[in-house]
């Protein structure tokens, strides 16, 4: 949008500025970003005429961008579109946390940390954020922050949790990541993701990772067996139903190991009653 951002709505411009970077690369994650900045900036200030004015073209452009991908199924599904951008957000997440377990520390690392919590706040469009996501936002935010002043200033970050207030923090990504996370995680490739070292300056507004291009591959876990009679919940076969969707949406991308992932929770949770 060309219209200038009155500043009673600043806290939506890196929603707004991720859904640009977004435009031609991945539509249905802009149309996300930009309606997530149209709920926000509606409870912020929907009163004084310049937002009234912005949030009005704001939503002429969602109106226009809804119809232009109405045969998408993740604009025309809410359960589908929520498996896009949390696969999205999950993908850029693992991505930065792999590179800062490694010790790899630099712009692009630090703007998936970024990104991935802009895409976590913009999962609540869907609805309240799952505790694990909740988690994953809050450890995203405090890492690019972290990271970002500590190379600004010369210092050396250190890798993982450590420091931070909270071990169900800690406690939650640990968990995530041995369910997400292979064994011996695969490496970026140099020409798509340049290695700034030490001092660089990360600046959120001008660096492009492209989809997929930064996600590890997933080791397959064992398949589950059933064992006896299984008594299914209908919220078992709602969540069932949702990592089926994930695997539909990381096929999208051809991440396979994503996937498959996905494909055996559903499995396990339909065989054992259990996530």
């Amino acid at each position: 949008m060309a219209e200038a951002l009155p500043p009673q709505l600043r806290q939506i411009q890196h929603h707004l500025r991720t859904g640009q970077e977004h435009e031609k690369r991945d539509p249905v994650v802009a149309y996300y970003c930009r309606l997530y900045a149209m709920q926000t900036g509606m409870k912020l200030d929907s009163k004084t005429p310049e937002c009234r004015k912005f949030l009005v073209k704001l939503m002429d452009q969602l109106e226009k961008m809804k119809k232009e991908l109405g045969d998408n199924e993740s604009i025309s599904q809410e359960l589908v579109g929520h498996a896009h951008i949390e696969n999205y957000a999950l993908k850029m997440f693992l991505y930065a946390d792999n590179e800062d377990r490694s010790g790899r520390f630099h712009k692009n690392m630090i703007k998936s940390f970024y990104t991935a919590s802009l895409l976590l706040d913009v999962l609540s469009v869907f609805g309240e954020l799952s505790e694990e996501n909740f988690q994953h936002r809050k450890y995203a935010k405090w890492k690019a922050t972290y990271i970002h002043n500590c190379l600004k200033n010369g210092e050396m970050p250190q890798s993982g949790p450590i420091g931070m207030e909270g071990d169900s923090v800690i406690d939650t990504l640990q968990d995530a990541r041995a369910v997400s996370m292979p064994s011996q995680p695969s490496q970026p490739s140099p020409h798509v993701l340049p290695r700034d070292g030490p001092g660089a300056n990360a600046n959120f507004s001008n660096i492009q990772i492209p989809p997929g291009a930064h996600a590890p591959a997933n080791t397959p876990a064992e398949v589950p067996h059933c064992t006896g009679e299984v008594r299914l919940t209908p919220e078992d076969y709602t969540r069932a139903q949702k990592y089926c969707k994930y695997a539909g949406s990381a096929l999208q991308y051809e991440d396979v190991g994503a996937a498959v992932q996905n494909l055996q929770k559903a499995l396990k949770l339909l065989t054992t009653g259990r996530e």
